[in-house]
């Protein structure tokens, strides 16, 4: 069993520390069963809000709770004692930019983790839960830091392990003539997870991934402006909202002006759009492939209440780099999609001008990992 220590913001009920090392604490189910192979070794947190439940989880499965980090890692040793770290940074009072960037301390916590390492001489694994940085400066020194002290790093949300209803995984060196992904919820927080729902499927593409080129926001007439030169599908956004189950779907029309489209240019000539939808609760990906005459599409299934089981499979991927060493799939797609959603904030903030990202030149290979089985399980009712 490896012992993992857990790096978090705030832990109260339903946060991101909740499911994921609620997970490795009380089981799958967070109901005492089965878990991953892992055990809690030690936490330490940041903040402590008036419903923190770090202190009752610690006693109640003895697990202590440091002052600072290298204790946590250490366990008030002169050795890195742990075999992994999980850096938890989503939740808690933090202030936001003019841009409407959630600062989380992410970069602040991972640079004490790699001081850490450096000081004891000793890597382990590293988990970062969401995205890397709300800015590319700081989310491209944290890669290059993974890169160039050889760490074994995963980083992500539970959008690419979800279910999906088909259950499509696009075929490995498809031609990809154009992708759309849809989301929900606030542009920056939610819109990460409609991103990597887009990343994980158009990586699979001919030729792997090869970085994005340009990235637009559009909100209002941007958005029909936008669709009457060419830069988006009604047909495909249709075709994915039909993915999705009948009574989620809603009234595109009366949405669609009230939406925020994320739109991009990838380096090999695909073209992408992302779009945010008001009154809507759910995530899905169509694309047109070459050759097809219809789109595939397809709802990626969440579960609505705890214990939100798809965080169990995000730690069952969490599980396997630790078993191995080994990420269980790239860090680059995270990279890349942190690249494009701080483009897209950016753009926003100066009216949908047009970004140029010649910085996200990222080149990688897809990596198999299976995605949940079967179909999402529903929250019981009161």
């Amino acid at each position: 069993m490896k012992t993992v220590a857990a790096i978090i913001t705030e832990y109260r009920n339903n946060s991101h520390a909740d499911v994921i090392v609620g997970k490795i604490l009380d089981g799958f189910h967070q109901d005492g069963g089965p878990g991953p192979d892992l055990k809690l070794a030690s936490m330490f947190l940041d903040q402590f809000p008036e419903s923190d439940m770090a202190r009752e989880k610690a006693k109640q499965h003895q697990v202590p709770i440091f002052k600072n980090i290298e204790q946590a890692i250490t366990l008030d040793q002169d050795k890195v004692a742990v075999d992994g770290v999980l850096i938890i940074g989503e939740h808690g009072r933090y202030p936001y930019n003019v841009k409407q960037q959630h600062m989380y301390p992410r970069p602040r916590l991972f640079e004490d983790v790699v001081a850490t390492f450096k000081k004891f001489n000793q890597v382990v694994p590293v988990f970062n839960d969401k995205h890397l940085a709300y800015n590319w400066h700081n989310a491209s020194w944290m890669y290059e830091t993974v890169r160039d002290m050889q760490i074994p790093f995963m980083a992500g949300s539970s959008l690419p392990v979800a279910w999906r209803k088909p259950a499509l995984l696009l075929p490995r060196g498809c031609e990809i003539e154009e992708a759309m992904a849809v989301g929900y919820g606030s542009l920056e927080a939610y819109g990460f997870h409609m991103l990597e729902t887009l990343q994980c499927q158009v990586e699979r593409r001919q030729g792997g991934e090869t970085g994005v080129s340009w990235v637009e926001s559009a909100q209002g007439q941007q958005i029909f402006n936008a669709e009457n030169n060419g830069r988006w599908s009604r047909p495909l956004l249709e075709a994915l909202m039909q993915s999705f189950p009948e009574n989620k779907r809603g009234d595109l029309k009366k949405k669609l002006g009230e939406s925020t489209f994320y739109l991009m240019e990838y380096r090999d000539g695909l073209k992408a759009s992302g779009v945010m939808l008001p009154r809507h609760s759910e995530f899905g990906f169509a694309a047109k492939l070459k050759g097809e005459k219809s789109p595939v599409a397809c709802w990626f299934g969440l579960q609505d209440g705890k214990p939100f089981f798809h965080f169990a499979h995000l730690v069952q991927a969490i599980d396997q780099m630790l078993q191995t060493g080994h990420p269980s799939y790239p860090a680059e797609r995270t990279l890349l999609t942190t690249g494009v959603l701080d483009a897209a904030m950016t753009s926003l903030f100066e009216n949908g001008r047009r970004q140029e990202t010649p910085h996200l030149k990222i080149n990688y290979e897809a990596i198999d990992y299976p995605f949940s089985p079967g179909e999402p399980p529903f929250s019981p009712g009161p």
